[in-house]
């Protein structure tokens, strides 16, 4: 049986019709819940995944996706997994691959890639720019890392919805966990209003943010 043919059998219709409708313009969706992808990639990682990268399937939706997940956890020097990562970037047409595509780094791989993805911040693609950004939240709101990430943030003027939701959603975590830093760069930042607003929302709405910090997020709207 061929990959193909394995996760044909695995379809679920009503998880195919839930899926789409959380991606729209997303086709050849077959509808395989991620758990079970993720059993499968870490299946071909523990194998010969360089083969199965070399000859990979893109037409599926979860095909894209069982290939970002086994990059993420194929075992090699930071150099190969970089190689590999720049031929899967372009994949990427939706937010799911995307945020599904960026793995927690291992130690060995954490300079290598934040030195990579700085180009991605200012590309022209919408799904280069989310990818540097939700890379950049899981791995580098960190001290030694905040305040460049930060002014990447700050730098990013694309217009498309999933790059700008990327930017809000990495302007919460890093208020999430150095509130006082970027309660400060966002008193000073130029993002346009649209994500500014859309930050302090997503800031809003978490959980892990005290109600009188809320307040004072509130306060910070802008008023068009």
């Amino acid at each position: 049986m061929t990959l193909r043919e394995q996760l044909l059998e695995l379809t679920e219709p009503k998880y195919m019709k839930f899926t789409s409708a959380l991606m729209p313009g997303v086709e050849n969706v077959l509808g395989i819940r991620l758990p079970v992808l993720r059993s499968i990639a870490k299946e071909i990682a523990a194998g010969d995944w360089r083969a199965y990268l070399a000859e990979a399937e893109d037409f599926y939706f979860e095909e894209r996706m069982l290939q970002g997940l086994v990059i993420g956890y194929a075992r090699c020097e930071p150099a190969e997994k970089l190689a590999h990562v720049a031929r899967f970037v372009p994949k990427i047409d939706n937010w799911a691959v995307c945020d599904c595509f960026c793995w927690r780094l291992r130690a060995a791989e954490r300079q290598p890639m934040w030195k990579f993805i700085q180009p991605y911040f200012h590309a022209q693609a919408e799904y280069d720019v989310r990818f540097a950004v939700v890379m950049g939240l899981g791995n580098f709101v960190d001290e030694q890392h905040l305040e460049a990430f930060l002014r990447q943030l700050d730098g990013i003027r694309h217009e498309a919805y999933y790059a700008r939701m990327a930017v809000a959603w990495a302007v919460s975590v890093c208020y999430v966990k150095f509130p006082q830093r970027t309660h400060a760069w966002l008193g000073s930042c130029s993002l346009d209003d649209w994500t500014y607003n859309k930050s302090l929302q997503k800031i809003i709405e978490s959980y892990r943010v005290s109600d009188a910090a809320k307040q004072e997020i509130r306060a910070m709207k802008r008023r068009r």
